[in-house]
């Protein structure tokens, strides 16, 4: 029998593994909507602001989320008449609106999003060099799903133009983030940067190059 369309197992049993961690994630985050008297859709979206204050058009923070537009709005105005969110027109569109926390939602989006829980107490059992592999595997999955358009593109340092992969190349902290003018190591690298500010597509292929094979890195880009 040929067997060559069959995918590798150890594909499903990764997958297996992670819809595992899933499960938890998912007990962790409706623990979290429970103590603060919310549903999991408005921890995540009180989560989500917590680290944008300059706040999100509602469109954005659906797709972030993978929510529907209409539960979106629902979700939105209920966090508003629980005064945890207020909504402004968006002065660039003025078909649009800007959703921001409230002072009150921004302590309790903190709150939540540094929750304790089963995931974060398991990944703390881990070495720090398995915790850095592993935030480098999360990267590159990121990356590969961005690309598939599966999820929108992540505020990362990969895909910034302050990045500078390599840029220390014989030192502990090997990259270099233009923005804080700073060597940065592995443990350092964020999925979700609130200065981030996304590259020219083809410096961006290019970093990643750099990036994952260790060459030198790229040219600065003007303005930096």
């Amino acid at each position: 029998m040929d067997h060559a369309d069959t995918p590798d197992p150890v594909l499903f049993r990764l997958r297996e593994g992670f819809e595992r961690v899933a499960l938890v994630l998912r007990a962790d985050l409706w623990a979290a909507a429970g103590q603060a008297r919310l549903n999991p859709t408005q921890v995540q979206v009180l989560a989500l602001l917590a680290a944008r204050p300059a706040g999100l058009r509602a469109k954005d923070i659906a797709a972030e989320l993978a929510v529907s537009a209409p539960s979106m709005a629902d979700t939105l105005a209920a966090l508003e008449r629980k005064r945890l969110l207020q909504r402004t027109p968006d002065p660039a569109d003025g078909r649009a609106v800007i959703a921001r926390l409230t002072e009150d939602g921004r302590t309790l989006g903190h709150a939540v999003a540094s929750a304790a829980s089963q995931v974060m107490a398991a990944l703390a059992r881990l070495s720090p060099d398995e915790q850095a592999d592993l935030l480098l595997t999360q990267i590159k999955l990121i990356r590969t799903l961005q690309q598939a358009g599966a999820i929108p593109l992540q505020r990362m340092c990969v895909s910034c133009r302050h990045f500078r992969p390599n840029a220390h190349p014989t030192g502990p902290q090997p990259h270099h983030c233009a923005f804080v003018n700073a060597p940065i190591g592995t443990r350092d690298l964020r999925l979700d940067c609130g200065e981030h500010e996304a590259a020219d597509p083809d410096v961006q292929a290019a970093t990643w190059t750099s990036f994952a094979d260790g060459s030198p890195p790229l040219r600065a880009q003007p303005g930096n």
